[in-house]
Order: structure tokens, then sequence, then C-alpha cells
């Protein structure tokens, strides 16, 4: 039983339509990682079993029938504890937010896979607010790696990505406000996309405003492809999200211009480097050449070139302090005692800032959304390291001896993307001397979430994604 915990999504779906086992079969196999890995890791901030088992028992009752709910009936899934599960407290990883209910409502995310059938095993940590790229908080304390707990799990959707990688549950619903998703995935050895913003609607709205995305961290892209299929689409609470998907991303996984699927075709930019602005890792670096390679190998036309942008760090910096700063406008002194003194220095900070500091970053944002709208009517895909180095020390917010002030400093591959509201995900290739995983970033044009995929699972099928198993 413990073995369908290394199931994917697609592989359990089609074990029940065989027979094979149930829901609660694989529901009790993702309990049991949980209870083995949660006292190394510390990926879940609330566990319910019973609430899980019963939803297992109902899906399984339903494959018996023959009439599964919908598309992900059964398939155990965890959610950040950024996001509203009905019956869940969300705590958004702070110890200033209120405990008391009614919490009876789910996230739009949400809402679409119960609708669907899904088994809800809990939450996950978070740093407070989604804040920074680790996951530790006042709350629940530091989310360790599952190739090595004296590392960082990467954050800010940490405990989904270890959840994921641990086989505690093969579907984890992240946010993305800089990499959030792209991070952990990219540490922890996991897919996790980052869909073009609006495409999976977000209820209530993030503080961080457009930067902010939902997105799911799975074992590869096929699962994602699946989930996408389920969470995407208009819900009547986002204003800003976009209309009905055209077609299914899982169906189009096998497409491509020419029906052949695969990146055959495809116009490819590999940016190694953003023009000589980023440090990279040596393992880093000869590891996405490696998944750069295997792209050309499958048909691509590939080009080594940068995007014409330079860093948009302080515009970035402006709306992400000022989006911290009003998250916790309202707490007073006894609750803003209790945040991070980390969330607490940059809400300082962008108390500060004016309209005019604001609307200056707006501008910086918009023009690096043009440049990139014009580099991808040449270029199909960028393709950039997730990040420029392996998961390092547990417990804090950048590498030690790194220089880096902020986690901003060591993430220059992640959060412009958010700015530009692109697709974008991370795929292992590889790991590092220490065994510790490798991501490569696939960047499309805004809209494009279906070719990200489908570049990303010939990655999968070519076996250019697979790396050693956890440690733990």
């Amino acid at each position: 039983m413990t073995s369908l915990s290394s199931l994917t999504a697609v592989q359990l779906i089609d074990g029940y339509r065989k027979g094979e086992f149930s829901p609660v079969d694989a529901t009790r196999a993702a309990l049991a990682r949980i209870e083995e890995t949660e006292p190394v890791v510390n990926a879940f901030v609330r566990v319910d079993e019973e609430a899980a088992l019963e939803q297992a028992e109902a899906a399984a009752r339903r494959w018996r029938r023959g009439e599964p709910q919908g598309l992900v009936d059964g398939v155990p899934v965890s959610v950040k504890d950024i996001l509203l599960l009905r019956g869940s407290p969300t705590r958004r990883g702070s110890l200033a937010t209120r405990i008391e209910g009614p919490w009876d409502e789910d996230a739009p995310s949400v809402a679409r896979l119960r609708e669907h059938g899904a088994v809800f095993l809990g939450k996950t940590t978070t740093p407070e607010f989604g804040w920074k790229g680790v996951t530790d908080s006042p709350l629940s304390g530091i989310t360790r790696n599952p190739y090595d707990p004296e590392r960082t799990a990467g954050g800010s959707s940490g405990g989904g990505a270890a959840a994921v990688a641990l086989g505690a549950g093969p579907v984890a619903l992240g946010t993305d406000g800089g990499g959030s998703v792209r991070i952990p995935g990219s540490f922890c050895g996991i897919f996790a996309l980052k869909p073009t913003y609006g495409r999976v609607p977000l209820y209530p709205a993030s503080a961080f405003g457009t930067l902010a995305h939902v997105g799911p961290m799975t074992r590869d892209a096929a699962d994602a492809a699946l989930v996408m299929d389920v969470i995407s689409g208009p819900d009547p609470r986002d204003w800003s999200g976009l209309g009905p998907v055209a077609g299914s991303f899982a169906e189009g996984l096998a497409g491509g211009a020419d029906g052949a699927g695969g990146v055959r075709g495809l116009r490819v930019a590999y940016s190694a480097t953003l023009g000589g602005q980023v440090a990279v890792q040596p393992a880093v670096a000869a590891a996405v050449r490696g998944a750069v390679a295997k792209l050309a190998e499958l048909g691509a036309y590939v080009e080594e070139t940068d995007p014409d942008f330079s860093e948009p760090l302080e515009a970035f910096h402006t709306l992400w302090f000022s989006g911290a700063a009003r998250v916790t406008e309202h707490f007073n002194d006894e609750e803003r005692a209790l945040l991070d003194p980390g969330l607490r220095e940059i809400c300082a900070r962008g108390a500060r800032y004016s309209a005019l500091n604001y609307l200056a970053a707006v501008d910086v944002r918009m023009d690096l959304g043009r440049r990139m709208g014009r580099f991808h009517s040449t270029y199909d895909l960028l393709v950039t390291p997730t990040m420029p180095i392996t998961a390092f020390e547990a417990g804090v917010e950048v590498p030690k001896d790194s220089g880096h002030r902020r986690w901003t400093g060591w993430t220059p591959f992640s959060y412009p993307f958010n700015l530009t509201q692109q697709p974008a995900a991370t795929v292992p290739c590889g790991v590092d001397e220490d065994g510790l995983p490798i991501g490569v970033q696939l960047v499309a044009a805004r809209h494009a979430d279906a070719l990200v995929l489908r570049a990303a699972h010939a990655l999968y099928e070519s076996g250019a994604a697979e790396i050693p198993r956890p440690r733990v």
C-alpha cells in the first residue's frame, strides 16, 4: 500500500478505473507518508485524517458504481495555508491571524477540485502571508528539504513542494507572487507551474495584487495539465480572472503545430545568466545546459540569447513591500510584535512608499511586459535556470555569506515573470554534487500555458526530468 504514495495523479485515476486499488488505499498511503516524514520535514500545519478518509470512502463508492464525480475523483491533494479550505482555519502562516471561523468557503481553485472529487489531506506550510522565498514562520517553524533536512525546502509554497516530493499526495495547490511555486519546486525536485495571471481565479484577492498567481505543484507535467483542466476558468468572485479555456491542457500535451507533439519546430531562446547579470553555480549551469541540449535533440531550434531587460528589482520591491504593508496595516502593536522580524522590516519600508513611487514601479512593469511581448514574437519559449543555486541551509532568508539582504537577491530568474504575468514552470533536470535537485525554467508568452506544459511534458517523456528520490 505504501508504494501507492509514489504514483502520480494520472496513475491513480487509471488504477481506480481498472479496480486495482481504491481512493481509500491511496489516501491511507499518503497519510502514512505524512506520519513518517512530518517529524523530520514539517510540511503541514494541519492534517485532517478523518475528513480525508470520509472523502476517500465517498470517492471509492463512486468508482465502484462506475460514476466518478470528476477528473480527479479520489486523488489526495494538499492546499497551501494561504488559500481558503472549507472547514479548516486559514492562518496564512501567522500567529497574528484569528483562528475563529466560520471557515465555510473554499477558494476558487479549491472549490473546483472539490467539485471534481479531490480528497483534501490538509493545509501545508507557508511563511507569513507568503512574503519570502523560504518556508519558516512563527506559527509553524521551519519546513525542511526532503533531500537534506538541514536545507530549506524553498518557499513560499515550501510545504506543498515537500509534500509532493515525499509522496504525501501527488498534487499540492500553491501560490506564486515572485517564484513561490517554482522556487520550492526546483529545490525539492518536482514540477511546478505558475500559470498566466488570471488563468486560475483567486479569492480573496491578494494584497500583492496582480503579482500573485495560483498554480499546481505535481510529480510531473501530465499531472499539472490534469489539474489545470480542473482549476482553470472563470469564477464570479475574481473580477480579474480570464475567460473559459479553449480545449484541454491534458489533451494538448500531445499537440503541436505538426501534430507530432513535443517541441519539434519550436523556437527556443536559452538565457544562461540573463546576459551576464546572474552568477550561476557550475552544477546548475551544467544541468540546465543538458536540458537545453535535450530540447534541441527533440527537434527545437535553440539559440543562446537573452531577453531585453535588466533586473527590475527595485520596481518589484516597491510593489511587493507595499503589498506586505497593506496586509498588516490593520494590525495593532501587540499583533505586529508577533510577526516575523523580516516581514515587519519590509512592511515598514512598504508603508513609506508614495503613490507616485508605486505608479513608477507600474511603469517599469508595463515596459518589461512590452519587451517580453516583443521577445516572444520571435521565440516560443525562453529557457533559464529556475534558481541559480541549489537549496541552502534551513531557517535563514538568504544563503550565508551571499551578501544578499533579501530573498529576491537569489531569485533573479523567478520574480521578473510575475511582473510580466507570463506562464513559467520548473522541471527537474539533475542534482548537484550533494544530491540536491536542480530545476530548469520554461517561460512562454502570456496565455501560452499549454505550450509550457507541452514542452515540460516532452522533457519528462524523454527521461530528462528523472532524478533520484528524496532521502527522507
